[in-house]
């Protein structure tokens, strides 16, 4: 039923939306939920700390979990996949160092002409980012690995095809080009040595993988 305090109601009483899967009792599966640091305000009264001082990851660096700096890591890497897809609001990233359980509600990709820019606040706060992770996105940007070439392709095997319009394939691209100068720019700052953190990951295997 569709009350006037609902944000969102079907029309007429229908609303599409994502199927989620939900996650075993904290008994079966025990887990940690973890607010993450660049949560949004979602209030005309003020604004979060990361909204309005710069150093704000100074801050954060000394919180655990976020000590860690592989935590952090995956909250940039995070920030870059959600920037590409142009969803904000992320409220949670818990889960253990080595897999980060992401969750969010709704997934979604947003508007294709806009690029909403503090959706990359962690990297450019912070200014870090995994080796293989950067390695990754310059090869996507290469002509012959293009992003949105690559996604294109692997959509067309899905039975919904095409699940993205052509606007917001070509946007991923856009993106990239944004996430790379910001990387750019803090390399510019901090140096290379400061900026990438080598990881134990293979990035070779993904060039491998899109070569074949």
């Amino acid at each position: 039923m569709c009350k006037t305090e609902y944000a969102v109601c079907g029309s007429p009483h229908l609303l599409e939306g994502s199927l989620s899967a939900f996650l075993p009792s904290l008994n079966l599966a025990p887990r940690l939920s973890i607010p993450n640091p660049w949560i949004r305000s979602y209030s005309f009264d003020g604004k979060e700390e990361w909204e309005v001082n710069p150093l704000y990851c100074n801050t954060v660096r000394e919180i655990y979990p976020y000590s860690n700096s592989n935590r952090l890591l995956n909250i940039v890497d995070m920030a870059i996949f959600d920037f590409l897809i142009g969803r904000g609001g992320r409220r949670s990233g818990g889960g253990k160092e080595e897999a980060p359980l992401i969750c969010a509600s709704p997934p979604r990709f947003g508007r294709h002409s806009h690029d909403e820019i503090s959706i990359l606040a962690p990297l450019s706060q912070c200014c870090m980012i995994k080796r293989t992770t950067l390695l990754r996105l310059q090869l996507l940007a290469e002509p012959e690995y293009r992003l949105s070439d690559v996604m294109r392709e692997s959509l067309l095997q899905d039975p919904l095809a095409p699940v993205l319009t052509e606007p917001h394939l070509l946007a991923l691209d856009r993106r990239l080009q944004l996430i790379l100068e910001a990387v750019g720019k803090c390399i510019d700052t901090f140096g290379e040595a400061t900026v990438v953190a080598n990881d134990t990951q293979s990035p070779a295997a993904d060039r491998a993988k899109l070569d074949t």
